[in-house]
C-alpha cells in the first residue's frame, strides 16, 4: 500500500494543506472536496486508487487543515479558491489530470478546466452540480432567498447550514444504513468550521454561489467541444443536488457514464467500495 503524505504549500501568500499518495509518475487525478468538508472526505478513497495513480486532495482555503484568513483580509470566491487551487497544482507540476469533484469541489473543477481544457483528462463528478436541474428546490431556497437580499433573516436561514444538526443530515439522509456512516466525520467538519470567525467566510461563499449556474452555459459546451470522459456517480437520494442533475450530463458529455447508488450526499462515507470500484474501471478505461 503506497504511503499517504500529508503536506503545506505557500501558495500566493497562502497555505494550502493537501495529501499525497502514489507513483509521481502515474497519471495524476486531482480529489476536490465540498462543504462543509475536506480533503478528510477523501481519506478512504486515497488508498484505493493511489496503487495506480497520483493522487492530490487538497483543503480549499477556509477549509479543513489550510489557512483560513478572517473574511476581511482575504476575498472568498470561488475564482479565488481555483485560482490557489491552479497554483497549487502548477507548483507540483500537474499539467494533465483528472478530476474528481463533488459540492463546492465542481465550481472550482469547472473553473479549472474552462480555464485550460487541455489540461483536463477525465472528470468524475460525485454529487457535484452543473445544472439549474441539479438543485434541490427546498434545500436552495434559502440560499437563493440569500443571494437575492443578504440581511439578518436571510443570514440567519442559511446559517443554520453550520449547525451540527444540519451536517449530520447531510452526511445521514437518504443512507438507507445510517450506521455506516462514522460520526467522526461529521464531527470533524463542524468542529473546523465552528473556528472564529469561519462562520463569516462560509457566509460569504454561500453568497458567492449565485456566480456558480451563470458558468453552467461555458461548462456544457466545454463538455460537448472537448468530449472529455466524464462519470456521474451519485446518491440517488441525495436531497441538495437531486438525481436529475447526474442525468443532465449526458446531454452534453458524450459517452458520459451516470451511476445512481442508493445512498446521500456522501456517498463514500457509505457506499466507498462500490463508489470507489465505479471510479477505478471508470479511470482504467480513460486514462493512459
Amino acid at each position: 500500500m503506497h504511503a499517504i503524505h500529508y503536506r503545506y504549500a505557500d501558495i500566493r501568500g497562502q497555505q494550502l494543506f493537501y495529501r499525497e499518495a502514489g507513483p509521481a509518475g502515474a497519471p495524476a487525478v486531482v480529489l476536490l472536496h465540498g462543504f462543509p468538508a475536506s480533503s478528510f472526505m477523501f481519506r478512504d478513497l486515497i488508498p484505493l486508487l493511489a496503487d495506480r495513480y497520483h493522487v492530490i486532495a487538497p483543503d480549499h482555503l477556509g477549509f479543513g487543515l489550510s489557512g483560513a484568513p478572517p473574511a476581511g483580509e482575504f476575498s472568498y470566491t470561488f475564482d479565488a479558491l481555483a485560482g490557489l487551487t491552479a497554483g497549487l497544482l502548477g507548483q507540483l507540476g500537474l499539467t494533465r489530470y483528472a478530476m474528481n469533484v463533488h459540492d463546492y469541489g465542481a465550481p472550482i473543477g469547472w473553473r479549472l478546466a474552462l480555464a485550460d481544457p487541455d489540461a483536463v483528462t477525465a472528470i468524475i463528478t460525485q454529487n457535484g452540480n452543473g445544472y439549474e436541474a441539479g438543485f434541490a428546490e427546498a434545500f436552495w431556497k434559502p440560499v437563493r432567498e440569500y443571494w437575492q437580499d443578504q440581511n439578518p433573516q436571510t443570514e440567519a436561514a442559511v446559517r443554520q447550514a453550520l449547525t451540527l444538526e444540519a451536517i449530520r443530515w447531510q452526511y445521514l439522509h437518504g443512507v438507507p444504513d445510517q450506521s455506516l456512516v462514522t460520526p467522526d466525520a461529521w464531527y470533524h467538519d463542524f468542529a473546523l468550521v465552528s473556528r472564529p470567525g469561519n462562520d463569516l467566510v462560509q457566509l460569504r461563499l454561500f453568497a458567492d454561489y449565485a456566480s456558480n449556474p451563470p458558468l453552467y452555459p461555458k461548462l456544457h459546451a466545454y463538455l460537448r467541444d472537448s468530449q472529455v470522459p466524464l462519470l456521474a456517480v451519485w446518491g440517488r437520494n441525495d436531497e441538495i443536488f437531486v438525481p436529475e442533475g447526474a442525468l443532465a450530463f449526458a446531454g452534453d458529455a458524450p459517452g458520459a457514464e451516470v451511476c445512481l447508488l442508493d445512498g446521500g450526499h456522501f456517498l463514500l462515507e457509505s457506499h466507498l467500495e462500490t463508489a470507489a470500484g465505479t471510479i477505478r474501471r471508470f479511470l482504467e478505461r480513460t486514462l493512459p
